[in-house]
């Protein structure tokens, strides 16, 4: 059994601030700069580095005045040999400034590929709270590379705020960004729900939950009556457009959202959590630049670091705030990953089993499989 550690609650829920930074989010994927207040009030410009074009570093620095800087995650920095503090953005600046051939080659592996890294690169911790923090996790909710570059507002007079709307820009406040993806959990709700009979599985509904953010629903599958009151078999499962739609075979995904809902139906009852997650929490896209490097020979944790992410990107808090509205407190868990068992027991969900779910490898996954369990830990 493991234990319940519910984690610590942040401040309540400000949904205006929330739907701000969805707003600025949409903006940084659109290829637009937005302006960031960092907790000490000053404000700097913030464009994501793989919208880089011609023009667009130079506007920055027209419109901020200050000197750009390319902020990146701390696990970036070290795939690019350099030191980092224990957590949190790293900054990154050279002797002649930042320059958009620079910069793409010190964030994108496939750029950097057989690339020498510019000389006299330094690297500094940005500070919690900074613009440059805040850059990064931006970058990262937006399923961007999660590297941008960062402008200081020179000469700031008045607020943040004030100076972004002079300038056309959106404007969002670290703190705010820093709390986005916490909060948006908290904001779940159920917004539909209907009987969906499924190949194994006739006796099953699909319920939707919404955040207020406007972003993507994630979907419990439900089937048979479980009961509340017994521990409930779950299988907490992260989409995967390749391996669930189109069976890929790069992976096991398929094998085994199919495999639980037959596991499921013949155990009489059960729910399916079906997370909007993909790649590990790394987003569709950014999978996809893995796999690139992948084919060069390296493994899937690598593959995500060197593109600047945690080997597992993925949280757990949406699956247990989605066990909690469906009236489920303990769970007999699906799974071969130790780190759902501790993750969910630590967002208040008890965990009174690990149920195994494995599937034979293929020629095309048995690396993938290999590294799940050499390096991740999963338990086969």
């Amino acid at each position: 059994m493991y234990a319940d550690m519910q984690p610590d609650p942040p401040h309540p829920v400000d949904e205006a601030a929330m739907r701000t930074v969805d707003r600025v989010v949409a903006a940084l994927r659109r290829g637009e700069p937005v302006a960031v207040e960092a907790g000490d009030g000053s404000c700097a410009l913030v464009l994501a580095v793989e919208m880089l074009g011609p023009d667009a570093l130079a506007r920055l620095k027209h419109l901020a005045g200050g000197d750009p800087v390319l902020a990146v995650t701390r696990r970036r920095a070290v795939m690019l040999g350099l030191d980092a503090p224990e957590e949190g953005a790293v900054m990154l600046t050279l002797p002649g400034g930042l320059e958009i051939r620079s910069a793409l080659v010190l964030a994108d592996p496939e750029q950097q590929q057989g690339v020498t890294l510019p000389a006299g690169l330094t690297a500094a911790a940005a500070a919690p709270g900074s613009a440059a923090a805040a850059a990064v996790d931006l970058a990262k909710v937006a399923r961007l590379l999660p590297a941008a570059v960062v402008v200081p507002v020179k000469g700031l007079r008045g607020s943040a705020a004030s100076w972004a709307a002079r300038h056309d820009v959106l404007a969002a406040r670290a703190r705010d960004i820093a709390d986005h993806r916490v909060h948006v959990v908290r904001t779940l709700r159920r917004v539909a729900e209907a009987r969906v009979p499924l190949e194994g599985a006739e006796d099953a509904r699909v319920v939707a939950f919404r955040p207020a953010d406007g972003g993507p629903e994630f979907l419990a599958i439900i089937i048979g009556e479980p009961p509340p009151d017994r521990p409930v078999l779950a299988r907490l499962h992260s989409e995967c457009f390749t391996g669930d739609l189109l069976g890929s075979l790069r992976c096991d995904c398929g094998e085994q959202l199919r495999g639980a809902i037959r596991e499921i139906a013949a155990a009489g009852n059960g729910v399916l959590l079906y997370l909007a997650q993909e790649g590990r929490g790394i987003g569709l896209v950014n999978k996809l630049r893995a796999y690139r490097i992948q084919d060069r020979g390296i493994d899937t944790v690598d593959a995500n670091e060197m593109l600047g992410f945690e080997a597992d990107e993925r949280v757990y808090l949406p699956a247990a705030e989605m066990l909690r509205q469906l009236g489920f407190r303990s769970v007999r868990l699906m799974t071969n990953n130790p780190d759902k068992l501790r993750e969910l027991a630590r967002c208040g969900i008890e965990v009174v089993e690990r149920v195994p779910h494995i599937f034979p490898s293929n020629a095309h996954n048995e690396g993938y499989l290999r590294t799940k369990a050499l390096r991740s830990g999963h338990l086969f």
